[in-house]
């Protein structure tokens, strides 16, 4: 038995397809003008801090998926070993989802607001389960 399909059909199809692919990505070059920005940071680095010795986290290289709310991955970056990150984005709400280890150091995502024109700025903390 042989398949036809009505006249035009292949004429939808390819339109459609290229319709879905002419949707404009999300990550924008290193010289934009809005993003997100910020520092990781890792923590607890001791048992007990006290006044004298506060033992302050650490700046922390990992890898951070950035998403889209519908759950579609924009990108994938690091951070330096500073801590440091920064990745030029379109204006919208994107989430923000750490990698962590098993079970540590661990971190939970977040979402985050980008607005034309400026870098959003955020902290992202992992655990490093000592208590």
């Amino acid at each position: 038995m042989k398949h036809r399909l009505f006249p035009g059909a292949c004429l939808w199809i390819t339109l459609l397809l290229s319709v879905a692919g002419c949707r404009p990505d999300d990550l924008l070059g290193p010289n934009t003008e809005q993003g997100i920005e910020g520092i990781v940071l890792l923590g607890p680095q001791c048992p007990v801090a006290t006044a004298q010795d506060p033992c302050p986290d650490s700046p922390y290289q990992a890898w951070i998926r950035v998403r889209r709310l519908d759950g579609r991955t924009v990108t994938r970056i690091r951070s330096g070993k500073d801590g440091r990150f920064r990745v030029g984005l379109r204006p919208g709400t994107y989430r923000l989802d750490p990698e962590s280890g098993n079970p540590f150091p661990s971190a939970t995502e977040q979402e985050v607001e980008v607005e034309a024109g400026r870098y959003t700025e955020v902290v992202i903390s992992f655990d490093t389960g000592i208590r």
